[in-house]
């Protein structure tokens, strides 16, 4: 086959489906693995990168005994296939939701308390009323979520902030409500049958904490003791609060714990609070600065904080369990 010279002032049109072949192409390694992976036939894929080197006016790929390999052309038109492919997910995206909610997508980021709590009522009440469009949620922590935002890869992510502490660059963030802390005890300790507690109380004692680098609560928990007058002793770390109240139960010492995380409490262990202005946990909803807002992020940011505002209405005063 030959090939016209090259002109640098290109006047064709890049056909949008012989890119996604070549990506895929490049990504395989061959012409059939391409076509297995995009349920088209060998000579189907061969045909759609002839067409596009044709478009192009130069070679893309070099057959090969070991497979196929990219030309130089081939690889620059490779790299910029992924932000040309993303634009037009996203200009679909806003032709879907010129449809008035009756189709598209909507991908939610939560962390796991929040995600047993909040985001249940939020999407049976989102897909009631909107029962056309895609839901999909995956649990992460913050950071990760306001990742996968940034990646493209969520559209709304629940993140938590305390006063200035968490904050990030290029995201909007809509408060939810405020999710108090209160602190764990075992059964036996001296402070079980008291109905609230001071931290100050509590100093001397033997603490369990998320993760210093990936938890937000932990920052909480260590600005309440500083401002309590205290460092914490700490014995054991672990995100998961189901373990911890495993831990709190055993007599490991006793631990932080938000109103979200005690949907479900040990018979073995005792919540107290921590007076009438506890620290807090701010729930945010996340999005990226910017970001075209399409009607259903719209309508599921309102239901999101509708519901915050149920949750935070509708709590019980743990003070008085156990």
């Amino acid at each position: 086959m030959t090939f016209p010279t090259p002109c640098y002032k290109l006047r064709f049109m890049l056909d949008v489906r012989r890119l996604r072949v070549l990506r895929e192409v490049a990504a395989r390694g061959s012409f059939s693995a391409a076509a297995e992976a995009l349920s088209y036939t060998q000579s189907a894929v061969s045909q759609q990168v002839a067409a596009l080197e044709r478009e192009a006016g130069t070679r893309l790929v070099e057959r090969g005994a070991r497979g196929v390999r990219l030309t130089d052309a081939g690889r620059a038109l490779v790299d910029h296939a992924d932000v040309i492919l993303a634009r037009l997910a996203d200009a679909e995206s806003e032709l879907e939701a010129i449809a008035g909610l009756r189709g598209g997508r909507l991908r939610l980021c939560s962390f796991p308390s929040a995600g047993a709590t909040l985001m249940p009522p939020a999407i049976a009440r989102f897909r009631e009323l909107h029962p056309g469009v895609e839901l999909s949620l995956d649990l992460a922590e913050p950071d990760e979520g306001v990742a996968k935002l940034r990646s493209g890869e969520a559209d709304i992510a629940l993140t938590i902030g305390a006063g200035g502490w968490c904050t990030y660059e290029n995201v909007d963030e809509l408060h939810l409500l405020d999710d108090p802390m209160y602190v764990a005890l075992p059964a036996g300790h001296a402070h079980a049958r008291a109905r609230r507690l001071d931290l100050a109380q509590l100093a001397e004692e033997a603490w369990m904490l998320g993760s210093t680098a990936t938890c937000p609560d932990t920052a909480i928990f260590l600005r309440a003791c500083q401002s309590a007058g205290f460092e914490p002793r700490v014995s054991f770390q672990s995100n998961d609060y189901l373990a911890i109240q495993g831990f709190v139960a055993a007599g490991m010492g006793v631990s932080f714990i938000p109103d979200l995380a005690l949907v479900s409490v040990r018979d073995d262990i005792v919540i107290r609070s921590l007076g009438g202005q506890p620290p807090v946990r701010r729930i945010m909803a996340a999005t990226l600065s910017g970001s075209y807002c399409s009607p259903a992020r719209a309508a599921m940011l309102e239901i999101l904080a509708g519901v915050g505002s149920e949750f935070a209405g509708g709590r019980r005063e743990l003070a008085l369990a156990g």
